[in-house]
């Protein structure tokens, strides 16, 4: 099974006898909830998950969004009718930054069925699929959160990732070089660190570049097949875009979760500012 599904595939699946769970991610860092969007339209039999409620613990030092606990994670999933053994697919609007966080979570707690709909909800509707405002009640699901699934960094782990390896920062690159700061009390990046932001992952229309691409991409960024690789960003959630893809482009790399928000947390951790 591929990381991605396109929207004709998709389509032909909701039709069989055994259709995945849809689990509709889309979410705004800032401006009105996704749930709203939801509600106006989203694909047949889509279940609405929120980004800050279902796929984050509360924010604090950890990070703006740190890993949501097990059990509440756990009993997230299983009311949006998620089970082990069905496979899930996720969407968003349209680059799958959200999305990619829904993969990341499901994955890490042990779901190794999980696809992202490459494009998202706009490739759907371009496409002239078929959309609904009808909220449907699932099945409660028997999904069971078991950590551990893919491979995750604290600080400490960054640092070292940043040192020996590789370390991704997939914020925008005036972030990273500290020239402005939005959310976060600190501009800057993790020293070592190298800029790569996500929206050099898709094209203009939401969908991932080609795996071949994204090679090329992430190797002139200095990942290669032996390298210890590492992504972060703000809070983790655009990390787990970059992670998703290093995976089309045949890179195992860890997530930062706490990222950027809990990096500067502590003062004892350095900042660098400026190009690499």
């Amino acid at each position: 099974m591929t990381t991605l599904i396109e929207v004709d595939e998709l389509a032909a699946l909701l039709e069989t006898p055994e259709p995945p769970v849809l689990l509709d991610v889309r979410w705004r860092l800032a401006g009105p909830p996704g749930i709203e969007d939801y509600r106006k339209g989203h694909l047949p039999g889509a279940v609405f998950v929120d980004l800050d409620r279902d796929l984050a613990a509360p924010p604090g030092p950890a990070g703006r969004h740190p890993l949501p606990d097990a059990e509440a994670f756990q009993r997230a999933m299983r009311a949006a009718g998620v089970s082990a053994g069905r496979p899930v697919v996720v969407y968003d609007d349209a680059d799958s930054t959200a999305a990619a966080r829904a993969w990341w979570v499901l994955r890490y707690f042990g779901h190794e069925q999980v696809r992202v709909l490459n494009g998202g909800y706009r490739a759907w509707t371009e496409a002239g699929r078929p959309v609904t405002d009808r909220t449907p009640t699932p099945e409660p699901g028997d999904f069971t959160a078991r950590p551990g699934g893919l491979p995750m960094l604290d600080a400490r782990g960054a640092a070292a990732v940043a040192e020996r390896g590789v370390l991704l920062d997939a914020r925008a690159a005036e972030r990273y070089r500290g020239e402005v700061e939005p959310i976060d009390p600190v501009a800057g990046h993790i020293p070592g660190a190298v800029s790569a932001p996500t929206t050099a992952n898709v094209g203009p229309d939401g969908r991932f570049l080609a795996p071949e691409e994204l090679r090329e991409r992430f190797t002139r960024l200095g990942v290669a097949p032996a390298a210890e690789v590492g992504a972060y960003c703000g809070s983790g959630v655009t990390a787990a875009h970059e992670v998703l893809a290093l995976e089309l482009a045949g890179f195992p790399a860890a997530l930062y979760v706490g990222s950027w928000s809990n990096w500067v947390s502590d003062p004892a951790n350095p900042v660098a500012t400026g190009e690499n």
